[in-house]
């Protein structure tokens, strides 16, 4: 905590403004022609990020190195096994039709195949 006090708030404006930051990439990216997997994927990323800098600086883990693998590990399965329950339902509901107005772009998919 001693860096921390000895750098008075700077080293937190400097993290606000990289997540600032990241998330203007987020926003952006959102609005690109870019296929739907590589989106995601970006997106998932940079949020990991985010999740990481908020942890490390925000709650104070940045010096407690066991209570941040502790809480980072455990949260990234836990959205990995709620990622992998819900994935079927949004397949099932893509295959019957619902929401016929949401498209999903295919990323190997070409005109005529």
């Amino acid at each position: 905590m001693e860096d921390q006090a000895s750098g008075g708030m700077r080293p937190m404006y400097f993290v606000w403004a990289w997540l600032v930051g990241l998330t203007i990439v987020e926003v952006v990216l959102a609005y690109m022609h870019t296929p739907l997997f590589w989106m995601l994927v970006m997106l998932l990323g940079l949020s990991l990020v985010k999740a990481a800098m908020i942890m490390a600086y925000f709650m104070h883990l940045k010096f407690e190195r066991l209570n941040l693998v502790l809480t980072l590990i455990p949260a990234m399965v836990l959205t990995i096994l709620l990622l992998n329950i819900f994935y079927p339902d949004a397949m099932r509901l893509k295959s019957h039709g619902v929401n016929r107005d949401v498209t999903f772009e295919e990323t190997s998919a070409e005109p005529g195949h």
